[in-house]
């Protein structure tokens, strides 16, 4: 398992790009294959994996120092951080801890007027922040997306602290 452990530390931006872009595949093929919505705060938890893929391929293109590396994957671990706080407080929200935000909720339409309100009736529906489409063993995808994001921050933590660059 130790041995495992630091190939991976050393690897980084490659275990790093893979796990983003896999999560960022899965929610978008939940999205368009199994057609679940995300909601606004779905949408805010994939911005963090999106800036990790731009880290980890600019730490991946041969020209960049070692030195640059080890800083990307460094920034890759406040970066997953952030979207396991995002998930926290989304999965607060489902489980009604904390209040949704106004643009999850379907409140606050504005309209001064019937005709106003007639004119945005046809507009998409929101998304409910605070409704779980999914869920997997009573875990919803911004529960797991919690581990995941820490896991993730950890792991590109440790390899940054530990930095090694790949032999050959």
């Amino acid at each position: 398992m130790k041995n495992l452990l630091e190939y991976a530390t050393s690897h980084a931006p490659v275990v790093v790009l893979a796990a983003s872009v896999a999560v960022l595949g899965s929610a978008l093929t939940m999205e368009h294959v199994a057609e679940i919505a995300p909601c606004r705060l779905c949408i805010a938890q994939r911005w963090p994996y999106a800036i990790v893929i731009v880290l980890a391929a600019i730490a991946l293109v041969p020209m960049v120092p070692d030195s640059w590396r080890r800083v990307l994957v460094a920034l890759a671990a406040p970066a997953f951080a952030v979207g396991g706080a995002i998930a926290v407080y989304h999965t607060g929200v489902e489980l009604g801890w904390f209040t949704a935000p106004a643009a999850c909720s379907g409140t606050g339409v504005g309209a001064a007027t019937i005709e106003e309100l007639r004119s945005m009736l046809p507009a998409a529906p929101v998304v409910r922040c605070d409704v779980v489409p999914w869920t997997l063993f009573g875990i919803s995808l911004a529960g797991y997306n919690i581990a995941l994001s820490l896991l993730l921050s950890a792991f590109s933590a440790r390899a940054a602290w530990r930095w090694k660059a790949p032999p050959g």
